[in-house]
């Protein structure tokens, strides 16, 4: 698996939370009533989600271990999605959290403030450290590239609705086209973009017929993950 240092990857985690954050920023109250990319998730739902993962990757980056990683930055998501229960749990619970911001600009804010203080300590992390999340351990730069991961597909859910909105950063689609290549232990077709190869490693969008023929049986491994 092609590895990048530390400092590049508290970078993507930079870039993808500030885009994440560019587009809360031009929304008004309205606009976070909308639906997202998250099936019953309003932008108001998937803000809370995304400040939620900022604190998880805050909290681990503070936990460190001396264990060895069970895990790195692509297989930490071979088993996501698989579980329909949790998801629908999950969804449940961050509606039931969200509803508890009735201001807009609090619960954005909430997201900048969380964000902010991730790309800190991501900034400041120490190099080929080890750390513990969501019952794994992971190597740091390994960490950083799931948090960068989920705030870029996660954007792509962001403004599935809204029009005129700017994409995700750049070197963010970069880094989820890598993860997903490694999961799928192939390249995609030449003809897909970064963001296309996102949507539909992700099961985000469906996987176009004539592709799923040139594909064969890898075409069955789609989504990667969810």
């Amino acid at each position: 698996m092609t590895s990048r240092n530390t400092s590049t990857r508290a970078d993507l985690v930079r870039d993808a939370c500030t885009a994440f954050a560019a587009v809360l920023d031009g929304l008004g109250d309205d606009d976070s009533w909308a639906p997202t990319g998250c099936r019953g998730w309003s932008v108001r739902d998937l803000a809370h989600h995304c400040a939620a993962d900022a604190v998880r990757g805050l909290v681990a980056l503070h936990t460190p271990t001396t264990a060895r990683p069970d895990r790195d930055a692509a297989t930490y998501w071979a088993d996501r999605g698989a579980d329909p229960a949790a998801a629908a749990e999950d969804r449940r619970r961050t509606r039931a959290a969200a509803s508890l911001y009735p201001d807009w600009e609090e619960l954005r804010g909430h997201y900048r403030e969380s964000a902010r203080a991730l790309v800190h300590a991501a900034e400041r992390c120490r190099p080929g450290g080890t750390v513990r999340t969501q019952g794994h351990v992971l190597r740091v730069d390994d960490l950083l590239s799931t948090l960068a991961v989920e705030a870029t597909v996660h954007h792509l859910d962001l403004i599935e609705h809204l029009e005129g909105c700017p994409g995700p950063a750049v070197d963010g689609l970069a880094e989820v086209r890598r993860v997903l290549t490694d999961l799928w232990e192939r390249e995609p077709p030449e003809h897909w973009s970064d963001e296309h190869f996102a949507r539909v490693g992700t099961g985000r969008a469906a996987l176009p017929a004539q592709d799923r023929v040139q594909l064969g049986p890898e075409a069955d491994l789609l989504p990667l993950f969810s």
